[in-house]
């Protein structure tokens, strides 16, 4: 512990952000971080705790209280106060594959958790993770680092998303030859294509992408497995093969009127505004127009703050976004105490320029569709919606969201965003495989493993435990990757943390 009264010595100073009013102008990062002798500072704030509950990753509550990952937060923080920025890149990197992607998305389950927050502010642990990893770049620690003796077994890990890039990371650095199949145009999976510019700019991703490919891993793209090539191509060539292609079967909304032109699942908007950013500066229009348009994003998650966001950069006339459940405290309650995670209001990038922009938060709670309406033409039009109130089901005994009689009204809506959710793996490709999957349509393992029902196959990430966080994927990704090399070599020294 560098400065024992550093918690008390300075104030929490976080990376300040671009005004809303300017950043909807471009699709740009748009946060301005710390010179590094402040973040020093911000780093003295860390009590080096007794026990870290930043770096304990449990479940309490049903939720996760600290880092999935078991980042050694104290350590680094200790060693940025120090000015020792190599050191401190070295332990982040025992236990992180990629902070250059968990410092700019993640939320931050490590400062929920921050005993700081017992009586005041938690430290900036996401904003000096950011620091670390990006002054390692810029002075050089973060090059490729070859292994050294390669076991001549070769492993296909199929999806290029964080789990997968995890997986093929820690592999790849145990000697074995990996070969990353991406079925899209390029290389991210989710952190490429679900996750906005504004969030994660893609050079970032392409960065590190060239790193691990002077490191020995091969990246194809285009690749449907399961398809062209199949899987029997990959089972014969392959050692072992490892299943991360997500959770890619977005929860649809079934009431009347749902073939109306205008509706779109948010993870195909989302994909189609990135591919044209990327392809074209959106020069070639191949996204979903909505300029000057009437758009409601259908879910309260990132997922639909990130439609609020992109709609507000591509110039729609307005955006609600309708969220089922009631609006959550402003501040903890009694019974959601410290270290659990807050489950408290957060307005988050999107809904602060929505708010910017109109003068109105744009959620609309407790609220559903029940039907889309369609003029002449077979385009969306209307949409008739219904407040919700919680009662309990006589049956289950469980409290559910029902409609509230008498509260139907009927708004103008020219496109609708659907971001309700994933149900689970894509059927075909765990069926190509014959892989068996679980009640929630996951592939199917015993508890805390990565194997599946078929010899040398195993599944990690959104495919395995649903949808999730970038920082559960990679977590995912270096347990796969420890349980296939134990599996290869009889034994394993990749550590998980």
């Amino acid at each position: 512990m560098g400065k024992p009264t550093g918690f008390m010595d300075y104030n929490r100073e976080e990376s300040l952000s671009e005004a809303p009013l300017e950043r909807i102008r471009h699709f740009k990062e748009f946060h301005v971080h710390l010179p590094l002798e402040k973040q020093q500072e911000q780093s003295a704030r860390c009590m080096a705790c007794g026990v870290p509950f930043c770096q304990s990753g449990m479940m309490i509550g049903g939720m996760a209280s600290g880092c999935p990952l078991h980042n050694l937060i104290p350590e680094w923080n200790d060693l940025v106060y120090m000015g020792n920025w190599e050191a401190a890149y070295s332990r982040l990197k025992k236990t992180s594959s990629f902070p250059e992607f968990t410092s700019r998305v993640c939320p931050a389950l490590c400062e929920k958790a921050c005993t700081c927050n017992l009586n005041g502010d938690p430290v900036t642990t996401k904003d000096n993770e950011y620091a670390i990893i990006e002054h390692a770049y810029e002075m050089g620690y973060a090059k490729a680092d070859p292994p050294r003796v390669r076991t001549g077994k070769k492993v296909a890990v199929v999806g290029s998303g964080p789990s997968g890039l995890a997986t093929a990371d820690q592999l790849n650095k145990r000697g074995h030859l990996v070969t990353v199949f991406e079925r899209s145009d390029r290389v991210g999976g989710l952190l490429r294509y679900g996750i906005p510019n504004m969030k994660l700019e893609k050079d970032v991703i392409d960065r590190k992408i060239s790193i691990m490919e002077e490191e020995g891993i091969t990246f194809v793209t285009n690749a449907n497995v399961g398809v062209d090539p199949k899987a029997e191509e990959l089972l014969k060539e392959y050692d072992r093969v490892v299943l991360c292609c997500g959770a890619s079967n977005p929860r649809d909304i079934g009431v009347p009127g749902r073939d109306a032109r205008g509706i779109y699942f948010a993870v195909d908007f989302l994909t189609g505004v990135t591919k044209s950013l990327l392809d074209s500066g959106l020069k070639d229009k191949k996204h979903v127009a909505v300029e000057g348009k009437k758009v409601m994003v259908i879910g309260g998650g990132d997922t639909g703050n990130d439609c609020c966001g992109t709609a507000i950069r591509l110039g729609a006339e307005s955006v609600v976004q309708l969220e089922m459940m009631p609006k959550a405290p402003d501040e903890r309650a009694a019974n959601n105490p410290w270290p659990q995670w807050p489950r408290i209001c957060k307005t988050d990038y999107g809904q602060e320029e929505a708010i910017a922009l109109w003068g109105h938060d744009p959620r609309i709670y407790t609220t559903t569709v029940t039907e889309f309406v369609k003029n002449d033409k077979g385009e969306l039009c209307q949409a008739k919606l219904v407040k919700l109130e919680s009662k309990k089901d006589e049956k289950s005994g469980r409290f559910m969201m029902v409609p509230k009689t008498g509260t139907e009204t009927v708004v103008d809506v020219d496109i609708v965003l659907i971001a309700a959710g994933f149900l689970g793996a894509q059927k075909y490709v765990a069926d190509a495989f014959g892989v068996e999957l679980n009640g929630r349509t996951n592939v199917a393992t015993g508890e805390g493993r990565y194997e599946t029902n078929v010899p040398n196959v195993f599944t990690a990430g959104d495919m395995h435990r649903g949808q999730s966080l970038v920082v559960w994927a990679i977590r995912e990704g270096r347990e796969a990757a420890r349980a296939v090399d134990e599996s290869l070599m009889g034994y394993t020294n990749l550590a998980v943390q």
